[in-house]
Formats: structure tokens, sequence, C-alpha cells
């Protein structure tokens, strides 16, 4: 890896969008991988687990680059606002949320650095399916070699500097990361379960069926006749149930023993309540979002305390500092390619969870303590002159 950035950039092939399987990952179609369709089916499944990525994604902050030269920094400006993203997306911004919501859920994200074939600059950014992509040490174990997965085989990537590669929580058993979503599978098959089960009952229960019996006299012998009025009774509860979904109110008249019964009447749905937000419960705790975020209102003090935003916090923290290297090498090809030579930060915006009305006295404390400073500094330097 060391070698493969201290090669000058700027002698480096150009990349074409329309290149082939074997000469990058821009253009492959997505084979995605068991376990990635089962990401995207809990995700698509089960709202709550979108809503927590997407909030994860949301409250990781903004971020902008700062140049020690200032005459680089609108050149820098402009490409953080205007570099392509995929294929309707502009702006670092844009990719950084992407590849962190590859990360998310996937356990790994996989960029590629888009150069254009005359001048060698940087011509867009590009998100990969994790799944095309597997990652190798070389022969020395000094670098990471990649490779493209296709129908089986696979096909090295002739520039692994273009290459960019993180994995979330890697460990020896698990090299390219685990996803977040890990361990969620079981609850959430259970979740699906019971909202399936609702469904059904209402089906059963709620949408309410009619049991409309006859009792014929008991001195009727005529079974002819007794069919004749059955038939005619369902006839006419059939014309006033059509009427009813016209919006006509008819009245259903009929002579003898008729008793209506709703189907079901007595039978009552099962309250899920209980089970399924001890499930969510679950789902939230292995997200860290707390549940007032996502809507779900299960206290009557709903406000984060100080102790759930330092968890939240650090949490969102240890996702810069994934994101951050990846940033640093894209902005690092971009000036060197650019012919500029200026040292740059990424500078993250700060994380607010507070409330409003704690911001505004923390401002207000700040405030106090610094007017406070300043007079004692002013009585010290009138206490010296006398």
């Amino acid at each position: 890896m060391h070698k493969a950035q201290n090669k000058p950039l700027a002698v480096l092939p150009a990349v074409s969008a329309n290149r082939g399987s074997d000469r990058g990952i821009y253009a492959i179609s997505a084979r995605g991988l068991a376990e990635q369709d089962l990401y995207d089916a809990l995700r698509a499944k089960v709202p709550v687990m979108d809503a927590c990525i997407g909030k994860i994604i949301r409250l990781a902050g903004g971020f902008s680059v700062r140049c020690e030269d200032e005459r680089a920094q609108p050149l820098v400006d402009a490409f953080c606002r205007d570099v392509p993203v995929n294929l309707t997306q502009c702006s670092l911004q844009s990719f950084a949320d992407s590849y962190l919501d590859s990360l998310l859920t996937y356990g790994k994200a996989v960029g590629e650095i888009l150069l254009e074939r005359g001048t060698h600059r940087v011509a867009g950014l590009y998100t990969a399916d994790p799944a095309l992509v597997k990652a190798k040490p070389n022969a020395g174990f000094s670098a990471a070699e990649y490779y493209l997965i296709s129908d089986a085989s696979e096909a090295k990537i002739p520039h692994p500097e273009r290459i960019l590669y993180t994995t979330l929580n890697p460990s020896h058993r698990h090299p390219d990361g685990v996803s977040v979503l890990r361990g969620l599978p079981c609850f959430s098959e259970i979740l699906l379960r019971i909202y399936e089960c609702i469904g059904q009952n209402f089906d059963r229960v709620g949408n309410v069926r009619y049991a409309v019996t006859y009792k014929p006299p008991q001195d009727s012998t005529d079974q002819n006749l007794i069919r004749e009025r059955a038939l005619q009774l369902a006839d006419e509860w059939a014309k006033g149930m059509e009427a009813s979904r016209n919006g006509v109110v008819k009245d259903f008249v009929a002579v003898g023993d008729v008793e209506i019964k709703v189907i079901g009447a007595e039978n009552q749905l099962i309250d899920t309540e209980i089970p399924v937000r001890q499930i969510l419960e679950q789902l939230i705790a292995k997200l860290s979002i707390p549940p007032f975020l996502l809507g779900l209102n299960w206290s009557s003090t709903e406000r984060m305390s100080a102790q759930q935003a330092d968890i939240l916090t650090s949490e969102l923290e240890s996702y810069r500092r994934m994101l951050t290297p990846v940033l640093y090498r894209i902005m690092d090809t971009f000036l060197r390619l650019s012919g500029t030579e200026t040292a740059f930060t990424i500078v993250w915006d700060n994380i607010n969870l507070q409330d409003e009305a704690e911001l505004a006295k923390a401002r207000l404390n700040n405030a106090q303590a610094e007017a406070i400073e300043l007079e004692n500094e002013k009585t010290k330097a009138e206490r010296s002159i006398e």
C-alpha cells in the first residue's frame, strides 16, 4: 500500500468510464452475495432499520476542507462542491454519505477515484457494490491487492491506488468487516411474522362477515318452500350489502325466525404491543439511536440525557474517524494531480444533540464567565498600576 501511495499519480494511465471488467469497478453490474441481499431485504422490510441508518448518516454531520495556502482554497471549495459522484449526484459530502451508508449496511465500503483520460485529473468519484470487490494481501503482506468478483472468477484491479476500501469492525475471522445489522435477522424475522399475523387476524376478524341463519317453522314440511325462502333471503341480503357499498342505506326485512350474527365478533385480537416493543428495543439498542428520534414515544419525558448524548456522540465520532482517511486520500489525489502543493485538514462540524434551551444556557454561562474573567484581569491591572 505504501508503494502504491509513493507512485506519482500524474503518470498513471487514464481511467475511462466505459472501460471493461478488467479495468475497474465502475461499469460492472451488481451481483450481490446472499449476505448483502439479506441486509438489503432487512432495510426494505423493517422501516425502523432503514430509519436508524439514515439518522446515523445525517447526524454524522458535514465537513469542510481547510487549506494552509489560502490561494488554493477556492479550488478546493469548488471541487468539494461540484465533483461528480456516481451518476446523478455531486459534492464530496454526497460521496461521504453514500460511502458511510454502504459501510454501515454491508460492513465494508468500496469507492473509486475516476480520472480523465487526457488530463489525468480527477473526473469524479464512484461508490461500488461491496460484493464485487475483495481485498487480499500481496506476497510480502505490505500492501493490499483488490480483485473484482465476476461470475465466480476473480480479476485483479490494476490500479489499487485509485480504490477506496474501508471495513467496519474487522477481525481475524471477519477481515472484510461486519455490518451493524449483524445479529438482527432473527429478531427481524420474528417482527415480520408478528406483523403478518396481525394482517391475517384483521382479515379474519377485522373484516366483518355475517352469518344469516333462517330457521323454518316446526310444522313446515315442504322442503322446496324452505329452499326458496332461503334463496330469497340470500338474494335480499346481497342486495342490501351491495347498496351499502354504494352509500345507500337499505333495510333488510324478513319474515320468520331469521338470526344475523357477526362472525368472530366474540373474539379479540391478540395484544402485540409488548412483544413488538421488546424486539424493537433490541434493534434500536444495536443501532444506538434513541427511540424518540425515530418517532417512538416510549416514555413520558422524551428528552435526550447528557449520558445518551455522549454515547451517541462517541458512536458518530467513530464513524467520522473511518471516513477521514478516505477523504484525505481523495483530496490529496486531487491536489497532487492539479499541481497544487499545500497542506490541508478535514474539519468536521460540531455534533449538536442538546436542546436549544440547553445551548442557549451554555452560551449565557460562557458569556458570563468571559465577563468575569475580563473584570478580574482589569482589576489586576489596576492594582499593578497602583
